[in-house]
């Protein structure tokens, strides 16, 4: 009788190895290589991240949540008040998310009207919905295209329809998509957010502050009005936890315009007319 010969895996295609613990180290490096192997095959260069809320909703989205909730007849409960409340909250801070269309749109018209044959200062987000969806969503107006660096997690998250698939990224390691984010990165910037956008704007400007990042990176914090209820940086200048000319590594901005200008001048100064 003939024996049966019995097939043996190869390790890199065994899921039950890979997805193990013992493999971790081969994930990290798979989300290390990956990306860079896309990003060179569509010739990036460089990004323009935009960090924000998940939460913040287009204005024609809190409208219309608003006069939905407007609309129901038993408006007495203390449910639907608490409801009518957070639509009314969504609407004032709707407008951020038209700010970032509006501003993406125009960084990724100006992008794309440069004299060069690289993908120059390419609008980059998280992704997922709210500020990121609208950074993307801005780019596509354009014509353009934009980098959606997603990641799993267990809410909220999902790539928004205005990232293309094949420059949209799919993370588990919060590090490693830190790290895609900062790695292209010549200007970051901040809109109205909470846990996460905090940890993101705190994290690129520690490594600004103690020189891991040593390129001329553009950081703009925008509604200076909103930041500095959530963060009172004038007293860690107070209390001497930070120097006097840690200050200068962000530039409050309250206007598009502004944020326009700002972004556009600092890369015609450092990456432009001769410059990498």
């Amino acid at each position: 009788m003939s024996k049966k010969k019995q097939k043996i895996e190869k390790a890199y295609k065994d899921m039950d190895f890979l997805t193990s613990t013992d493999a971790r180290e081969l994930r990290i490096l798979a989300e290390f290589i990956e990306p860079k192997s896309r990003f060179q095959k569509f010739n990036i260069i460089d990004t323009i991240v935009f960090f924000g809320s998940a939460r913040i909703k287009s204005m024609r989205e809190a409208k219309a949540d608003l006069n939905k909730l407007k609309k129901v007849k038993n408006t007495a409960s203390r449910s639907h008040k608490e409801k009518l409340k957070e639509a009314e909250k969504m609407l004032t801070m709707a407008h951020y998310y038209e700010d970032a269309v509006e501003l993406s749109k125009r960084l990724t018209e100006w992008s794309m009207n440069l004299p060069v044959d690289e993908k120059r200062f390419i609008v980059c987000s998280g992704g997922g919905p709210g500020i990121m969806e609208a950074a993307n969503k801005g780019a596509k107006l354009a014509g353009g295209y934009s980098l959606g660096l997603n990641i799993s997690i267990p809410f909220e998250q999902f790539v928004n329809k205005y990232v293309e698939p094949e420059l949209g990224f799919e993370f588990h390691y919060f590090f490693m998509r830190k790290f895609w984010f900062v790695y292209l990165a010549k200007a970051l910037i901040v809109f109205p957010g909470g846990f996460g956008t905090l940890d993101e704007m705190m994290e690129v400007i520690t490594l600004m502050q103690t020189k891991k990042i040593k390129k001329e990176m553009k950081v703009i914090v925008y509604d200076e009005n909103y930041w500095k209820q959530v963060i009172n940086i004038d007293k860690l200048l107070e209390f001497g936890t930070i120097s006097k000319s840690d200050i200068k590594l962000f530039d409050y901005c309250n206007s598009v315009d502004e944020m326009f200008e700002k972004i556009t001048s600092h890369f015609h100064k450092h990456y432009l007319n001769g410059h990498k």
